[in-house]
């Protein structure tokens, strides 16, 4: 199974090369047709979020749908994914980052908790704690 980058993702996702989309969608087409689904690793899935909120500036609720449209999509496999799917509930119910939540899935995933931290809206995901006042 292939993988991907955030790079791929982000063309589909934003549309904004149409050389690169063009190729993008070629390479999902084959996926589909050889039914080889496309591998997004956990750390793509973040640096994508990262993307979508600094580079293209898309807000909380349309990060979320896309990213959950993303996680949807029946071509891909995604590296943790019930754990990618519980940081982005977090994230769209709390004031925390994207990234804190996922940190806190992923650590709870591994089976250790809490995820003690300094930030206070990190503190706030079901699964970290605040250390100290």
């Amino acid at each position: 199974m292939a993988a991907l980058d955030t790079n791929i993702l982000v063309r589909l996702l934003v549309a904004d090369d149409a050389r690169q989309l063009v190729r993008v969608q070629a390479l999902i087409r084959d996926a589909i047709e050889r039914e080889e689904p496309l591998f997004v690793p956990v750390s793509v899935f973040l640096e994508l979020e990262w993307a979508l909120r600094s580079v293209y500036r898309l807000g909380k609720a349309d990060i979320v749908a896309t990213l959950s449209a993303v996680l949807s999509a029946a071509e891909l496999v995604f590296e943790s994914e019930a754990g990618l799917e519980w940081a982005l509930h977090q994230y769209e119910n709390t004031a925390a980052d994207f990234s804190d939540c996922l940190h806190v899935a992923l650590a709870e995933a591994a089976g250790h908790r809490p995820l003690w931290t300094f930030d206070r809206k990190a503190a706030r995901v079901e699964g970290a704690q605040l250390l100290g006042g």
